[in-house]
């Protein structure tokens, strides 16, 4: 296949948020420049919601302007309605990845809002972006499904892409948020995606909750989708979605497409050096399989 696969790395964000232990600004940084130095040119840092309610999510700003110092590298922060946006540009976000949620259910308990009120924040954003030259990611949450409603039909998420694309993103991602998706739904998925989308590059976000965001980073991949959200460690998990668990790990990922004779731009040795530090910071294992076997051969 002979191609590149473009790696987002989220754990300082995504795989961050639901962690009991509070991890220090300054550990945080550290972690952040560990990804830079194995690699990752692009990274979710920060989300600026409430930080009574994600608590570490609370030094979005500084995490920001850490990610800034760090040459090359493009720092996202995740927002959710303009006035996350807001913090965002006042602090010089230079990209952010805005979340509209495939559940109505669970769009309330995320974020307060319902779908309809998802999409308008997301117009108004966006449009907001580009006067300012922010680039921006669009990402359906609960695409493969809703721990409280269950299955979500490819058709809302269909109809949601079709309503938000009036204001069409530099980017659009679909995120199995609790690790239910299987690669029959990411085919279908994709091929609604592209469709609707056109030439919008699309990205794809998987959790491992239940043993299957390997097979369908594989699914993606072979399908044409060339950019991965993945998680140093395997950590992560939504503070909203009951027995949510972690992102694929990163580790995993870079080692599957390396074999698969992808490039990624990734020295996974390094990313299992920064998961067993990371490990350290949390005071647990984290469930990336590579990082405990090691990569081959070895």
């Amino acid at each position: 296949m002979g191609e590149f696969v473009e790696i987002i790395e989220v754990s300082p964000r995504d795989g961050l948020q639901n962690e009991k232990v509070l991890v220090t600004i300054e550990d945080k940084l550290k972690l952040v420049g560990m990804a830079a130095a194995a690699g990752m040119k692009r990274m979710e840092v920060a989300s600026f919601v409430n930080p009574a309610r994600v608590p570490q999510m609370a030094n979005a700003e500084e995490a920001i302007a850490g990610a800034r110092e760090i040459d090359g590298l493009t720092g996202i922060g995740l927002v959710l309605n303009p006035k996350g946006f807001e913090r965002a540009l006042q602090c010089g976000c230079e990209e952010i990845n805005v979340v509209i949620v495939a559940s109505e259910t669970f769009s309330h308990k995320n974020q307060g809002a319902t779908i309809a009120q998802g999409i308008e924040n997301w117009r108004q954003i966006a449009d907001t972006a580009r006067a300012n030259g922010v680039r921006t990611s669009l990402t359906i949450a609960a695409t493969f499904g809703c721990p409280f409603e269950g299955e979500v039909s490819p058709r809302t998420v269909a109809s949601i892409v079709e309503q938000a694309l009036a204001s069409p993103p530099d980017e659009l991602a679909f995120a199995d948020t609790i690790g239910c998706g299987v690669p029959s739904q990411v085919r279908t998925i994709f091929a609604d995606a592209h469709s609707i989308a056109g030439n919008i590059p699309l990205r794809m976000h998987f959790h491992d909750t239940r043993n299957t965001a390997i097979a369908n980073v594989v699914t993606a991949v072979e399908l044409g989708v060339r950019r991965i959200d993945a998680s140093i460690g395997g950590t992560g998990g939504c503070p909203f979605a009951p027995a949510a668990t972690g992102n694929v790990a990163t580790e995993d990922v870079v080692y599957t497409l390396h074999r698969m004779g992808l490039e990624t731009g990734i020295d996974i040795d390094a990313v299992i050096e920064a998961t067993k530090w990371l490990e350290s910071v949390l005071g647990h294992p984290l469930p990336g399989a590579v990082s405990r076997a090691g990569s081959f051969p070895g």
